[in-house]
């Protein structure tokens, strides 16, 4: 599993071979294009402002960039349910 810094399993993820991995590109996805950001805030907050490798070594976890943070295409539900799953697997890596 490579596991980004909010929990997701980057290899599982759809996009990892043309996009990489978040540490590999430095939080710096190719959808950013369609937000206001330079860098992911689930990457910039817990890498670069905190110096961890993930948000597991975060006493906040979750905090509120994960609750505002969410895809649009996600349901609130199912947004929660991505939440509770990327902080058990977080958890689970330590």
């Amino acid at each position: 599993m490579l596991l980004s810094p909010c929990g997701i399993d980057c290899e599982s993820c759809d996009y990892h071979e043309s996009c990489g991995d978040c540490h590999s590109i430095e939080g710096k996805p190719f959808y950013l294009k369609d937000f206001d950001v330079d860098v992911c805030p689930m990457y910039d907050c817990p890498v670069n402002q905190k110096g961890y490798k993930t948000c597991a070594e975060c006493p906040e976890l979750p905090c509120q960039i994960y609750y505002d943070w969410k895809d649009p295409s996600m349901t609130d539900e199912a947004h929660i349910d991505s939440i509770n799953e990327r902080v058990k697997v977080l958890k689970d890596s330590l």
